[in-house]
């Protein structure tokens, strides 16, 4: 089946399509999942630096509390960077393009390559926050806990919220940039690349950062900058291909670049079709500029799309996919694995969600959006009640932790499968072109602010319910699925003018209802005793000849 799915995806792909959904998703996601785990294996080297390099300085080194405080200083920039770049999303998109932003902020990558790589070198702590700050603008990026290091469970959690994904400037704009340049029956597909080339980025930093490999003293500089060289291959090839076709003709007016960038991505050349899609589109929102965040929000006709956004992208940083790396040390330990290798074991765990993301990748035209996301959320609920269930019998119960082991796994891949990348598919979906920079933006400070609100509480709901913890999570998660099992429409196959109007058709449905509602209770008004009487009605109206 998966075989044949793929010989599908490769009848309709053209290489160039192919080719900047890779470039892409390779210079720019791969580098928000590269640095989701690269801190992980020199963390500990790190901190020695920044401790002989104050020595160095003031003749005295940093107690305990103050350089994992410096440390965490370190990490949480991420955070605040990536806050940054998902509010520059919306401007940049309108002003450079999709494919122009996506090599415009490749600068920053090299700036902050640069920062890493010569920070030993220098002698400066100050270069290494300054690279991960700049990073995270670019890309936005997370920090993860993995088994090696427990002197994070040693801060109380109290940087927890740096745990979790923000998306910076490449990773809203790359799943735009891929949406609006792949035909509709592979836009899925696409869109989901980004998800597989984080996955990817993932299991290159666990890999590289073993201590076989760049995992000694020496190689942390050399680690942390590697993410120049995916940087350096995408801004030499990308600009030679085209920009969105939609944003030449529906912002630039610009129908012969239209043409030429539709003839590079498309199979065949008869593409009078989408034209006149695209210029319907251009044509009802030609009275229409492209819309502020404040102006989304109060747009009463995209309201069931931006509750939607709001929905699926705090569900997402919600569902506990992060937060299950709390119990992943022992729970790796207790199913018997020696701690030496435990580190291998989370390599594993990266080649689970490569696996899931390219199975989410290649069923997602044929089984679409709706069965993957609502799937995903939903293993990820059961599975995150299965981890308080065995944490709590797994002292009475022996095979209990190995289903905690199964469980976790469960929790990684149905998160790769549909929770990971299909949000940001939606997101660019569900919005006509006024209204998608601000889309982006809104979910890009969703994630950031889900994730700011869980950094305080976790450590609070951890501490006063212990296992039990994990039953939040899950009730976030089947509340997801129950959500878009009713609200959110299957977008397969669909123009993005097909999309906005089913929104459109639910929020006349839900007026109609609500102006019926509002009749009756005027009627039951009339007599000003409270209500008319039926069966008075009734007779008044027998009697009518």
């Amino acid at each position: 089946m998966f075989i044949s799915l793929f010989m599908q995806v490769c009848q309709h792909v053209t290489l160039s399509l192919l080719a900047v959904a890779v470039l892409t998703s390779f210079g720019s996601s791969m580098l928000y999942g590269f640095n989701l785990a690269v801190v992980n294996s020199p963390a500990m080297y790190i901190k020695d630096f920044y401790n002989r390099t104050i020595v160095s300085r003031n003749g005295t080194g940093l107690n305990g509390e103050a350089l994992t405080l410096m440390y965490s200083l370190t990490v949480s920039i991420f955070a605040i960077g990536g806050l940054i770049g998902s509010l520059m999303v919306g401007m940049l998109v309108t002003k450079f393009g999709r494919k122009g932003t996506v090599v415009n902020s490749t600068v920053l990558v090299f700036i902050a390559g640069s920062l890493l790589g010569f920070s030993r070198i220098s002698n400066s702590p100050e270069m290494v926050i300054c690279g991960r700050f700049i990073t995270g603008v670019h890309s936005g990026n997370m920090v993860s806990e993995t088994e090696q290091q427990r002197f994070l469970m040693q801060l109380n959690f109290s940087l927890w919220w740096v745990l979790f994904p923000i998306p910076g400037i490449s990773l809203s704009v790359v799943p735009m940039y891929l949406g609006e340049i792949a035909p509709k029956n592979l836009r899925g597909f696409l869109g989901l690349m980004p998800s597989i080339f984080i996955c990817t980025g993932v299991f290159s930093a666990q890999l590289l950062g073993l201590h076989e490999l760049l995992g000694k003293e020496e190689h942390w500089p050399l680690l942390l900058s590697l993410v120049v060289v995916p940087t350096f291959i995408q801004v030499m090839l990308l600009p030679w291909f085209p920009e969105s076709p939609r944003y030449l003709l529906i912002e630039k007016h610009n129908v012969h670049a239209t043409i030429t960038a539709l003839k590079w991505y498309r199979a065949k050349c008869n593409i009078q079709a989408e034209i006149e899609e695209m210029q319907e589109e251009q044509r009802s929102l030609s009275t229409v500029e492209t819309v502020s965040v404040w102006q989304l929000l109060l747009d009463r006709t995209v309201r069931w799309q931006v509750l939607s956004v709001v929905v699926i992208n705090i569900g997402m940083q919600l569902s506990g996919i992060d937060a299950i790396w709390f119990y992943t040390n022992d729970i790796f330990h207790n199913a018997g694995i020696p701690a030496p290798e435990i580190q291998y074991t989370t390599v594993g765990t990266g080649a689970i969600e490569i696996i899931a993301g390219l199975i989410g990748c290649f069923t997602i035209e044929r089984l679409g959006r709706r069965p993957l996301i609502i799937g995903g959320f939903g293993v990820m609920g059961m599975c995150c009640a299965g981890i308080t269930l065995s944490l709590i019998l797994q002292t009475h119960v022996h095979f209990m932790k190995y289903v905690s082991v199964a469980c976790v796994v469960g929790i990684i891949a149905g998160f790769c499968i549909g929770p990971a990348g299909v949000p940001f598919l939606i997101t660019a979906e569900l919005f006509k072109q006024s209204h998608r920079p601000a889309a982006y933006t809104v979910g890009g400070s969703l994630n950031w602010m889900a994730n700011f609100t869980i950094g305080f509480i976790f450590p609070f709901l951890q501490m006063s319910a212990g296992s039990y913890c994990y039953l939040v999570f899950c009730s976030v998660c089947l509340a997801v699925a129950v959500y878009v099992f009713f609200i959110i429409p299957e977008t397969k196959n669909k123009t993005f003018m097909e999309i906005s109007q089913m929104f459109a058709t639910k929020e006349a449905l839900v007026e109609s209802q609500a102006l019926n509602h509002m009749d009756q209770l005027h009627l039951k008004r009339i007599n000003g005793y409270g209500a008319l009487e039926n069966s008075s009605f009734e007779s008044d109206c027998s009697s009518c000849p």
